[in-house]
């Protein structure tokens, strides 16, 4: 009999797979399935990302997409199909979606990522989708090289946040508002690189686990009674947003489960998802999240779907950490 965890589990995942999605959504939704230990239906997704890439090397992307950097969130999942049914296809795409993400994709002078195709600007999401696949193909300075380019133009060391989105080509920020979710992104970004790559150069994962803390401790301080957020992280008169307590509860689980924050964060990491969680509805969708396809107000999204599911695989491992029996 599933308990009342394993059924919320489960009517989460049902309704993911029944929404449409897009590249990254595609990308989150096989990481899941690897998470919660169902490793044939994540070979199930890679196919489905294998068969949509664009001759360019972008997994999951459908003709006239502008999205740059979003199809390698389905990197991760189709690796794991490469190495665990030895068939070339998978491989062959992965070192496509690897080979535009290090030599053609579009960039900055100093080799930092542009997040769409048709304009000059870097976004704090392209780090969660970017930088853990860098780190888990043995990129681990490019990574980190990725990371900080994003954080010499987002992130604002008075505030500790990120806002979402700088113009290259102004020398300014184009959103210079800090996004929770965009916010979140960056800490589950670089959470999931510092899980997927354990052997970092000297320094470098401290620094990087350093600075996630950072963020991190930034954002609770604009915490709601609720235990979630404003959409924008210092403004409280936009609306009551999910997911990016999902994110960060997903980074914080994490953090414990693998040994760079302290267990003292368990509490917050299971406080955030449980905040969340009282969001799902019956038909399992997490409500009130910055919904799709726009993300300018609240809805349903198939990255909440899977950020649910990422945070509570994240929490297990957590627990068991701290408590092994």
């Amino acid at each position: 009999m599933s308990t009342d965890g394993d059924a919320t589990t489960d009517r989460v995942l049902l309704a993911l797979l029944t929404m449409q999605r897009e590249s990254w959504e595609q990308g989150l939704t096989g990481q899941a399935l690897l998470d919660l230990g169902r490793p044939e239906a994540a070979t199930l997704v890679a196919d489905a990302a294998v068969t949509r890439q664009r001759p360019d090397g972008r997994l999951g992307e459908l003709a006239g997409s502008i999205a740059a950097v979003n199809g390698a969130a389905c990197g991760e999942v189709v690796r794991h199909a490469a190495s665990t049914t030895g068939e070339p296809r998978y491989a062959t795409a992965l070192a496509a979606q690897l080979d535009w993400l290090t030599r053609r994709a579009p960039r900055a002078a100093d080799g930092t990522l542009f997040h769409l195709l048709d304009g000059r600007q870097v976004w704090a999401d392209t780090v969660y989708m970017v930088v853990p696949l860098l780190a888990l193909t043995g990129r681990a300075e490019l990574a980190a090289a990725q990371l900080a380019g994003h954080r010499r133009r987002l992130h604002d060391p008075g505030t500790g946040l990120y806002a979402a989105r700088w113009d290259e080509d102004r020398g300014e920020l184009d959103r210079p508002q800090p996004w929770g979710t965009g916010n979140g992104w960056v800490v589950a970004g670089i959470a999931r690189a510092l899980r997927l790559a354990p052997a970092w150069p000297a320094g470098l994962r401290a620094e990087l686990a350093g600075h996630a803390e950072e963020v991190l401790t930034a954002c609770l301080r604009h915490r709601t009674d609720d235990g979630l957020f404003p959409d924008v992280l210092d403004d409280p008169g936009t609306f009551r947003e999910a997911n990016t307590a999902q994110l960060l509860g997903y980074a914080a689980s994490t953090g414990v489960a693998d040994g760079w924050l302290p267990p003292s964060w368990l509490d917050t990491g299971a406080e955030l998802l449980a905040a969340a969680g009282r969001r799902v509805d019956r038909y399992g969708r997490v409500t009130g999240v910055s919904g799709a396809p726009d993300f300018a107000g609240p809805g349903t999204s198939p990255e909440a779907q899977a950020c649910h599911l990422l945070g509570q695989a994240a929490l297990r491992r957590a627990r068991a950490s701290v408590s092994p029996a």
